[in-house]
């Protein structure tokens, strides 16, 4: 690839970042277009007040749980910036990719176009999205393994073709975990190379790191549709949780934006018949609004505003250049006369 191709290839990367940030709103108007605003506010208005906050701060609390995503990667890679950098572009990250659906594509073309900034290497961020990914997916096994031990087994064997899918999730998820946590004893700090980069095998303390923040992530996100749910269904908090996490799992390996569809099939398909689905669909639509959209109106307003701030730093600095730049053979010509 030629310098000018790649050059080319970094501004497209760079700026792609804010075409997934309008595929991601795209994507949660998509999701919500065949409701009313009527419709959306009286769904949520049948939800107590104190069951809101209590999923909006769960909401807040697991978006902090994904930007540490950021902080262990930058970690794994030797690299150290500021905590206001890593988490503007944890959360900025993760809120595009929850909603616009391919995370490694969506989230790390934003992640790219702020960390070249800061002075990442473009080699680095790929580790650093290749260590998330992996801690992502252990997360997300680990809660898969504890939530198909937790969910009754009667739940499961409702749908043949959904019991076949999730028993085949649960094993392909253990076997992932063990082999990860084996690689990590048996060869660790040896390396891997992929094309030109090296990727590192992380140590034990550092996967058990890496499952913990990712079953810490799934919990909270679990937390919020677990509030908004609370007034409607009684389910113990153990089988709730199982469930959520075997449906979000499914729903993100499905690649689908959001999970739109597959997670919410799943989930139903598990509660009881006797639940009013009208109130399930208020409270699912609750959690769209709190977990997908408010953090994307959120992180995306702190990336505008920076963005902003960064441009008027960059006129300043050449307003400052322009007059200083005239000045410039004056002081050579003043400096020369005093050596004289």
């Amino acid at each position: 690839m030629s310098a000018k191709a790649k050059r080319l290839f970094k501004k497209l990367v760079s700026y792609s970042g804010i075409f997934f940030f309008i595929l991601a709103a795209g994507m949660l108007w998509w999701q919500l277009r065949e409701y009313s605003f009527s419709d959306i506010i009286h769904a949520i208005l049948a939800i107590p007040p104190i069951n809101l906050a209590a999923a909006c701060i769960a909401c807040f609390s697991g978006y902090l749980a994904l930007s540490l995503y950021d902080y262990l990667a930058l970690r794994y890679v030797g690299a150290r910036i500021s905590w206001w950098k890593w988490m503007l572009a944890g959360m900025l990250g993760f809120a595009i990719s929850n909603n616009a659906g391919h995370a490694v594509v969506s989230g790390g073309a934003i992640r790219y176009r702020l960390y070249t900034r800061w002075r990442i290497s473009g080699g680095d961020i790929v580790k650093m999205l290749t260590f998330s990914g992996l801690t992502f997916f252990l997360g997300c096994s680990a809660i898969v393994i504890a939530g198909y031990c937790l969910v009754p087994s009667e739940i499961l064997d409702r749908s043949v073709g959904a019991s076949v899918g999730i028993n085949t999730l649960f094993i392909i998820c253990t076997a992932a975990v063990l082999a990860y946590f084996a690689a990590s004893i048996f060869f660790h700090k040896k390396n891997i190379k992929i094309k030109n980069i090296k990727f590192q095998i992380p140590g034990p303390r550092t996967a058990l790191m890496q499952t913990i923040l990712g079953a810490t992530d799934s919990v909270l996100a679990g937390l919020v549709l677990y509030f908004c749910l609370l007034p409607f269904v009684q389910i113990p908090f153990g089988t709730y949780i199982g469930l959520f996490v075997i449906a979000q799992a499914t729903g993100v390996f499905s690649q689908v934006p959001g999970g739109i569809g597959v997670f919410e099939s799943i989930f139903l398909l598990a509660l009881p018949d006797t639940v009013d689905k009208a109130d399930i669909f208020g409270a699912l639509l609750a959690y769209r609004i709190i977990y997908y959209l408010l953090p994307l109106v959120g992180a995306g307003g702190l990336f505008f505003i920076y963005e902003n701030w960064l441009r008027s730093r960059m006129k300043r600095w050449l307003n400052e250049a322009k007059e200083k730049i005239p000045q410039i053979p004056a002081k050579i010509k003043n400096i020369k006369h005093r050596k004289k």
